[in-house]
């Protein structure tokens, strides 16, 4: 069959669980985006599509003894997601399996297990793009002012009500924080933050202005090496799965392999715009 990449097993019966608790564990350990944006299961629900409310805000104004309260309207909108699949197979033969001093089994696992990961928080991070709010440093370093400002942003759309702030940038744009962070590589010193001295000691840079910032080698850039980070609430965005992650094994007697396929489907979207700050920053070394 087309498509095939041969790695080697003997039995899919033998090797079906190891490569299934692989692949599941390695795709929740993997995934650094879908944990930080609001998460749907409709999993064994009729449809589709997922409608999520968006509740308007309502205020409270000052009433004289006596008056009676004018009613407020509270009409609801909606958001929609959609799922669709997503999918990869690997054929494996019993040839090279059985001259193989690895775990095959663990090993196709981790592999489906982290395509499965990097697709979806691919998808999410496409996202980004979509923000109203933006921060432009094209051609410039991402500075802790930037984190300063998203954070700024996001309070005054009130944002700061609806759970913690996360960003999510390109290892090279988070290079230019610590870079400035860690005045350059300086040794650790009382002169730095504890948080420069955190990145020096461990390589991440942790929390900045109440921002936990983590970093993702899936973060998009264009030719001139601007790379689309973000700023945002867990309420921001929207990933709703359809079907968890599925393992199915065939066997190919002709081939002497298996066949494993890993499939899963889910879709997703911004929830609301206004809880999200899109970090355009300079990413090269």
């Amino acid at each position: 069959m087309a498509n095939e990449f041969d790695t080697g097993v003997t039995g899919a019966d033998a090797l079906y669980a190891n490569i299934v608790q692989s692949a599941l564990f390695t795709l929740n350990e993997r995934s650094i985006l879908r944990p930080l944006v609001r998460n749907y299961d409709m999993t064994g629900t009729p449809g589709l599509t997922a409608q999520v409310p968006i509740y308007p805000a309502v205020s409270a104004s000052g009433v004289a003894d006596g008056t009676d309260l004018s009613n407020t309207s509270f009409a609801t909108s909606k958001k929609e997601i959609t799922a669709s699949e997503i999918g990869v197979m690997v054929t494996v033969t019993d040839l090279l399996e059985e001259g193989s001093n690895d775990d095959t089994a663990a090993a196709v696992g981790r592999q489906l297990g982290q395509a499965m990961a990097e697709k979806v928080d691919t998808d999410i991070a496409a996202l980004f793009t979509g923000f109203s709010n933006n921060i432009n440093k094209a051609g410039a370093a991402v500075t802790v002012a930037d984190l300063f400002q998203a954070a700024a942003i996001l309070k005054a759309n009130k944002a700061d009500q609806n759970g913690a702030f996360a960003c999510v940038l390109h290892p090279y744009q988070a290079y230019d924080l610590k870079n400035q962070l860690t005045n350059a590589g300086s040794t650790m010193s009382h002169a730095l933050s504890d948080v420069g001295n955190t990145a020096l000691l461990n390589g991440f840079i942790g929390r900045i202005a109440g921002i936990d910032v983590f970093e993702s080698s899936i973060i998009a850039g264009d030719s001139a090496g601007a790379y689309v980070g973000a700023v945002m609430t867990q309420d921001a965005l929207g990933y709703m799965v359809k079907r968890a992650m599925r393992i199915e094994t065939q066997r190919d007697a002709s081939l002497r392999a298996t066949e494993i396929v890993g499939s899963m489907a889910y879709g997703v979207s911004e929830i609301f715009d206004a809880y999200g700050v899109q970090l355009l920053g300079d990413a090269q070394l």
